[in-house]
């Protein structure tokens, strides 16, 4: 089960992260996000990540320019849209970035995966949870069976959205995707994370 955990803010919570076995993890580049991370501070906490996991960055409704100013200071692994952006928009990059591209969809209904297939040829699609007011961090889940009808369009799926070391068993159980993204639920406050909360999230991921 691959395991990402995201709004990481700091060098000791993305160590604490990988010492635990994570496979990803994740650094908000938006900047009304309460978790939301300077080019600098990511590109000091790079340094000191072992190359065997991801680092993810998230943005959301920013322009090529943008993007390539971001991966020239960062040099990151993956970016992960998390805001409206068009499949063209998404799937055009790849003659630009050397990177994996990875698409957020918010979840509010059966109609929300219907956006999934417009995004093939991407690495993998996160399913978050809806909020009209937030493009994630909602600490609430959505309709898991929503997850997996979206399974059926053959692209990998990450849910998010809630998940919790109490709850990311079933929702691998029931879900069987392809991996799991953690935000609130290993936090003691937006950006900050608590390390037992990381253990034990990706112990219980993991086990499956």
């Amino acid at each position: 089960m691959w395991v990402k955990i995201c709004g990481t803010t700091n060098r000791e919570d993305a160590l604490a992260a990988v010492e635990a076995g994570a496979d990803a993890v994740g650094f908000i580049f938006v900047p009304t996000s309460p978790r939301a991370v300077t080019r600098r501070k990511v590109e000091e906490v790079l340094r000191v990540l072992p190359p065997t996991v991801l680092t993810v960055g998230v943005v959301a409704n920013e322009n090529i320019d943008f993007l390539k100013g971001l991966l020239r200071v960062c040099p990151l692994g993956a970016l992960q849209f998390q805001g409206h952006e068009p499949p063209e928009g998404v799937l055009g990059l790849k003659e630009f970035v050397n990177v994996k591209l990875i698409k957020a969809i918010h979840v509010s209904d059966a109609e929300s995966i219907q956006q999934v297939p417009r995004y093939r040829g991407v690495d993998a699609i996160v399913l978050d949870t809806y909020d009209p007011h937030r493009l994630g961090g909602t600490g609430l889940p959505f309709d898991w069976s929503l997850a997996v009808r979206a399974k059926e369009f053959g692209i990998p799926i990450v849910v998010a959205g809630g998940l919790t070391p109490g709850n990311v068993h079933e929702v691998i159980r029931q879900v069987q995707p392809h991996g799991v993204d953690v935000t609130t639920g290993v936090e003691v406050s937006p950006g900050q994370k608590n390390f037992e909360l990381i253990r034990e999230f990706v112990l219980k991921a993991k086990q499956g």
